[in-house]
């Protein structure tokens, strides 16, 4: 286990962290998208349960009941998203610090990171179908919600 034997490796290796920087760069903003539109469906939730309070008529109230319902289902997509966007970032930020800490020790930790990068992709992924599975259900409330008389 020989630490980096000159100086002159120490660029290569920064080489190679690159990419995965961008991509943790990449999963910031979408980290900071996916927790925009959680605030603003948790602020709609808390006006759909303040109108709920009013209402008299059956059928607003099932109305209404079917949109809150619909918002908590975003809510927990939302967040199962945010979850696994999160550890695939984290993932990101291990990969980085193994390939430093391999090239430090001349450890040979090639499989280990392409485990993490591919472990942390397909994470990406499943955050990404989340997101996509939560637009789709706030197209279809935006529909229904249109029925609503204000």
């Amino acid at each position: 286990m020989q630490p980096l034997a000159n100086i002159t490796e120490l660029p290569h290796l920064i080489q190679l962290s690159v990419a995965p920087v961008f991509l943790l760069a990449g999963i910031a903003g979408f980290l900071n998208v996916m927790s925009g539109r959680l605030a603003r469906i948790v602020d709609r939730s808390r006006t759909v349960e303040r109108r709920s309070h009013t209402l008299t008529n059956p059928e607003l109230i099932e109305l209404n009941n079917r949109e809150l319902a619909a918002l908590r289902r975003r809510i927990r997509l939302n967040n199962l998203s945010i979850g696994f966007c999160t550890f695939s970032a984290l993932l990101v930020c291990i990969l980085v610090v193994t390939l430093f800490a391999g090239s430090y020790w001349s450890l040979n930790v090639g499989t280990v990171i392409a485990g993490f990068f591919v472990c942390a992709m397909l994470l990406l992924i499943i955050a990404l179908v989340l997101f996509l599975k939560e637009t789709q259900l706030a197209t279809r409330t935006l529909r229904e919600a249109s029925e609503f008389p204000e």
